[in-house]
């Protein structure tokens, strides 16, 4: 094989075999260049790979801390949920304790205007009935004077006769209403 690739002067080159000189120079120009890339290239592909990873790092970070920080705000919120519904409830339970102290002194205004009422009417009742008394006397006397008059068919014109009499009358009227009342 070393034939073949290294003939004898008197041939023509190959031209797929490179010359000594060639592989020299690109193994020459290799060296360099692996030497140019591993001192400059590699270190600024390890930088930008270290500076996006800790930028990847960094926004995790920055999430879990933003989560953290959701979560404290929604605990938070919870919290101060809790405490408005405990507040609007302990307003709702003032405000039925007001309502039915409301009702009461409202239930209390009214009875106490019914009293009143009530009493203001029986007086009215009782003086309309020591009026309707007052005139049914002097009707009933005049009455009983004039039925006196027609039945004894004699004049009863003495005023202390007739004044006896008509008393003695409403005497008994008395009796009698008495009477019927306590038997009702």
């Amino acid at each position: 094989m070393a034939s073949f690739i290294f003939a004898a002067g008197d041939e023509e080159p190959n031209p797929l075999v490179p010359h000594l000189s060639e592989i020299i120079l690109v193994l020459v120009i290799f060296g360099i260049l692996f030497f140019l890339i591993r001192k400059f290239v590699v270190p600024q592909f390890e930088a930008t790979f270290a500076a996006r990873r800790d930028a990847i790092e960094g926004g995790i970070a920055r999430a879990e801390q933003a989560q953290a920080e959701a979560a404290a705000a929604l605990a938070n919120y919870q919290a101060q949920l809790a405490d408005a519904r405990g507040e609007a409830g302990q307003i709702r339970e003032e405000a039925r304790a007001e309502a039915q102290r409301i009702v009461e002194d409202l239930r209390t205004q009214a009875q106490t205007e019914s009293a009143r009422i009530i009493a203001r009417g029986e007086e009215q009742l009782a003086v309309q009935r020591s009026q309707v008394v007052r005139e049914l006397r002097g009707e009933i006397g005049t009455l009983a004077v004039e039925l006196a008059e027609k039945i004894v068919d004699q004049t009863l014109s003495d005023d202390v006769r007739v004044r006896a009499t008509v008393d003695e009358f409403l005497a008994d009227l008395q009796a009698r209403d008495a009477a019927a009342g306590a038997g009702a």
